[in-house]
Parts: C-alpha cells; sequence; structure tokens
C-alpha cells in the first residue's frame, strides 16, 4: 500500500510539472519558472523571465508554486503587486524636442554619427513568434556566455515575445565585420521601446558601440510613433546618464525567511535593494498584506 501511494505521489508531481501557466505575456510549468540564482554561495530563486525581459507579471498560482527563496524584479508599473526598490528604470522621451537639442547631447550624437559614417546600419523588426532558442543565440550567444545568463533565461525572453514585436538593429564595419547587434521588445501598453539587451564587438569598444546603439534605439523609437526608449536599471550604470530624461520605479517582490541567510547577509542584494519592512510584501497597496510562513 505505502509503494503504492508513494508512486501515486510521482504521477501527481509529474502532472504539476507538466501543467501550463499562463499569465500576461508569459507562461511557464513548475518545472521551469525558476532559474537558479547566487549571491556567494546563498541559492535563491527568480524567474525565467528576470534577465532580459521586462515587466514580469505575478499570479497566485506563481507564488504557490514557487520555491523559496523567491525574487521577483520589474513587476509592471500597473500590477497590484510588489513594492518599490532601490534601483529605477532610465526612460528617453523620443518624442521631447528638449532630449534631442540639448546641446550635450546633439554634439555626442554628431559625435557618433560622423564615427559611424562609414558603417551600415540595418533594422529589423520580428515577430517574436517566429523567433527560437537557436535564433537567439545566433543574435546575442556572446553576451549570454559573458553576462551568465542562463539557457533558461534566454527560452524566457522567447516565450515572452512569442505575441509581441522584436527590433534587432545591426551595424557592420566596411569590410563587413559585425559591430553590434542591439535587441529590444516592442511594447506598445506602455508606449514604450524596451532595450533587452546589446551585443557588441570589443574590437570596437573605441567608438562607443553601446551608446550608439542606444542612439539607433531611440530614433526608431521616434520614427515609429513610441515615446519612451527603456534603458532598463539605471542604478550601476553611468554611461546611460547621457540619454535618460524621465525615471520610472522599479517594482519588485522578495519572499523570504526573514531568517534566511539572503535576508540577514549586509551584502544580500535584498539588503541593497528593498527596505527590511518591504521583504515577504505582495500587494503594492496593503502595508498589512504578507505571505505568511514564506519559507514553506
Amino acid at each position: 500500500m505505502n509503494g503504492s501511494l508513494y508512486r501515486l505521489g510521482e504521477i501527481k508531481q509529474a502532472r504539476l510539472a507538466r501543467e501550463l501557466y499562463q499569465v500576461g505575456h508569459q507562461s511557464w510549468t513548475t518545472s521551469n519558472l525558476c532559474v537558479e540564482s547566487y549571491h556567494d554561495d546563498i541559492l535563491y530563486y527568480t524567474t525565467r523571465w528576470d534577465a532580459l525581459c521586462p515587466y514580469i507579471e505575478i499570479s497566485d498560482e506563481m507564488l504557490a508554486t514557487s520555491p523559496r527563496p523567491f525574487v521577483v524584479y520589474a513587476i509592471p508599473p500597473d500590477s497590484q503587486y510588489g513594492v518599490p526598490i532601490n534601483d529605477k528604470y532610465g526612460l528617453v522621451d523620443t518624442a521631447s524636442e528638449a532630449f534631442w537639442n540639448d546641446e550635450r547631447r546633439a554634439r555626442k550624437f554628431r559625435e557618433f554619427d560622423k564615427q559611424y559614417k562609414e558603417f551600415t546600419y540595418s533594422e529589423h523588426v520580428i515577430e517574436g513568434g517566429d523567433l527560437d532558442f537557436d535564433d537567439m543565440i545566433e543574435l546575442g550567444g556572446d553576451h549570454f556566455e559573458k553576462c551568465f545568463i542562463d539557457d533558461r533565461e534566454v527560452e524566457g525572453f522567447v516565450d515572452y515575445v512569442r505575441d509581441l514585436q522584436v527590433l534587432v538593429l545591426q551595424v557592420h564595419a566596411p569590410d563587413g565585420e559585425l559591430v553590434l547587434t542591439d535587441v529590444s521588445i516592442v511594447l506598445p501598453k506602455y508606449n514604450q521601446l524596451y532595450g533587452s539587451f546589446c551585443q557588441w564587438n570589443r574590437d570596437y569598444k573605441n567608438r562607443s558601440p553601446g551608446n550608439y546603439a542606444c542612439l539607433l534605439a531611440c530614433r526608431w523609437a521616434a520614427k515609429n510613433g513610441l515615446r519612451f526608449y527603456n534603458l532598463g536599471p539605471v542604478d550601476d550604470y553611468g554611461y546611460k546618464s547621457l540619454f535618460v530624461t524621465d525615471y520610472e520605479p522599479i517594482y519588485a517582490m522578495a519572499l523570504v525567511d526573514p531568517e534566511h541567510p539572503l535576508a540577514t547577509d549586509p551584502t544580500s542584494p535584498l539588503k541593497i535593494d528593498f527596505k527590511p519592512e518591504d521583504l515577504n510584501r505582495i500587494y503594492r497597496n496593503d502595508e498589512s498584506a504578507e505571505l505568511k510562513n514564506c519559507a514553506a
């Protein structure tokens, strides 16, 4: 009898691992929802959309099935979930004449254009549903390896964009060598172009290819009627200050036992990003709403 009950338990777990959940642009099973992350040797879990996608939606099923400690960054600004953390999105108002006419920016932009005058620029809008994992490795494999982006997070990107459009900008040198590939997600709901990643050739570092990619993306967004280009988190990236015109709070959620090393280590990302009272807060506008027994 005990053997039969154990087998039934195995079957139930296998069925749950195959069950597909969906919210927003995201789909997942209990077996592929999370990616292991580490602070030093301390294990915690993030979602498979964490590295490359913006505005990660939350659902009750996600909270119920995720392991702990569980940290979700970049929850949508209009969500009921999450709290503001100590970082922010940098936005470029591409419709602002003040942005384009600012003396320092205009001078830098002219310098970039002069540096890349003999280079070839191309732009392609791709239906996200037409992209697969191999396509993403071709576009950004070197970047993913350099930045320790897990294959599961690449798969998360493919999942996220399946009903969105993706913008791919590329620049080639006069001899045909690829200088940069910049990949952004078109987000009509938020009137945004979101900069997901930029892979650039280190041989061209003195030409600031990352900055030039941002300029090209801003121009594309303005030309195509998207109000903002989202540069992603900005606190650790000083170069983005050349572009930022507006800031948007980043909302996040951390579900962790208060005695867990991730919550007590003074160098932990939770200490850096969250106010102590915001750990285990689920709902943005209800200070009393906490997930009890979050380590269970």
